[in-house]
């Protein structure tokens, strides 16, 4: 009996262990989980790059500011529209001092093409602080290049070019005496835009070379002249530096000098042929009219007494080109762009002194060293100074130190 029970008992173990066991029900794989990227939120007023080229001149125009809200090392520096400062969005909250006191000024902001929001997340931050006029160029900085437009690099860039070692060319387009000679950007050779067609071999024969242009910052037209002709004769790879020596000055400190060449002393005269060799005689000089510390320069708290009070007593000679004297001059004033001088000096008026200026000082200096050469017996002065001048007929005149 107890073994029956007991071979029992085994064939029902033995048909427990073999019988099929039911699998636990499998667990349901969890659906990936990524998170959504966010939409980008675009601003409501968009712009192109016709719009913007409007106000990326130099001279940079008043009432308007052009922000590019892309990193400062990686983007800005080595390419950004011209005149715009860099503010990235990154830095918004740190940098907000950097922005306009006035609230109604035109602001433009860009990146770094449609699909980069920084632009757009600037210019929402903008408006609530209270700017009412404010744009973003979608196409930003690619579609500048794009559409055939002049790109502009920092002075920082530059530093950084010459420390690596870059192939590169940089041209200092002011006059060469009264400016380059007196301090340039180190490496720069001289071309004056008023001789760019004299010096242009002075230019690579490589088309591909990478060549920066520079001048006296944001008020002068110098080097973005001297840019366009370089690349109308075929040059590839041209950018200007707008803030030029001055931000360099700023950053880097003051750069290397020329020494003025030694002026040969004049033959003697015989007594019997110095009348007839004698300098013909020069204008009176009117009073009113005191030397500022430039040689040539007129200082400008006396020239400002002298156009409030007597400008009937000077010829005010704007040497800028035409499209920046349509925008604002001095009353009473003519235009003879700096590049036109030399070709019309025979026709400049002797019967009183005149007063030479542009928008940072550099032309107007070329115009009374001109006039020195070319026709002594003029009277001449030169505005050493920045000046910036309104819609309303106003001018800021700023003398340099």
């Amino acid at each position: 009996m107890k073994r029956f029970l007991l071979s029992a008992l085994v064939l029902a173990m033995a048909v427990g262990c073999s019988a099929p066991q039911k699998a636990p029900p499998a667990a349901a794989k969890p659906a990936p989980t990524t998170a959504a990227e966010p939409a980008m939120v675009k601003f409501h007023t968009i712009v192109d790059a016709n719009f913007v080229a409007k106000y990326a001149i130099i001279p940079k125009p008043q009432g308007v500011m052009i922000v590019d809200s892309r990193p400062t090392g990686r983007k800005f520096d080595p390419g950004h529209i011209p005149t715009a400062i860099n503010i990235p969005d990154s830095a918004f909250d740190k940098m907000v001092d950097k922005l306009p006191a006035d609230k109604s000024t035109l602001l433009i902001y860009y990146c770094e093409g449609e699909t980069c929001a920084l632009s757009h997340n600037s210019a929402f931050k903008a408006e609530k602080l209270g700017y009412s006029n404010i744009k973003v160029y979608a196409g930003g900085y690619p579609d500048w290049i794009a559409k055939g437009n002049m790109g502009a690099v920092s002075v920082a860039f530059i530093k950084k070019q010459m420390d690596d070692k870059a192939p590169m060319l940089l041209v200092d387009s002011r006059p060469k005496d009264r400016k380059y000679d007196k301090g340039h950007i180190p490496g720069a050779i001289s071309i004056p835009d008023s001789a760019f067609d004299k010096m242009v071999d002075k230019l690579p024969a490589d088309k591909g070379l990478a060549l920066y242009f520079y001048c006296e910052g944001v008020s002068c037209v110098l080097s973005s002249n001297s840019a366009a002709k370089a690349i109308a004769l075929g040059y590839k790879n041209v950018k200007v530096v707008p803030e030029g020596y001055p931000a360099w000055v700023a950053a880097y400190g003051a750069g290397p000098t020329v020494a003025a060449a030694p002026v040969a002393a004049p033959a003697p005269v015989a007594p019997a042929a110095a009348a007839a060799v004698a300098p013909a005689p020069t204008a009176p000089i009117t009073t009113g009219f005191v030397a500022g510390k430039e040689p040539g320069s007129l200082q400008v708290s006396a020239f400002e007494k002298l156009l409030a009070t007597a400008p009937e007593s000077m010829r005010l000679i704007d040497v800028r080109d035409p499209h920046e004297f349509a925008a604002g001059t001095f009353k009473g004033a003519s235009n003879v762009p700096i590049n036109t001088l030399e070709k019309r000096i025979e026709s400049l008026p002797a019967d009183k002194p005149i007063v030479f200026f542009c928008g940072a000082g550099g032309r107007g200096g070329e115009a009374h060293d001109m006039v020195k050469l070319l026709r002594s017996e003029l009277k001449t002065w030169f505005l050493n100074a920045d000046i910036t001048f309104g819609k309303d007929g106003s001018a800021k005149i700023v003398e340099k130190k």
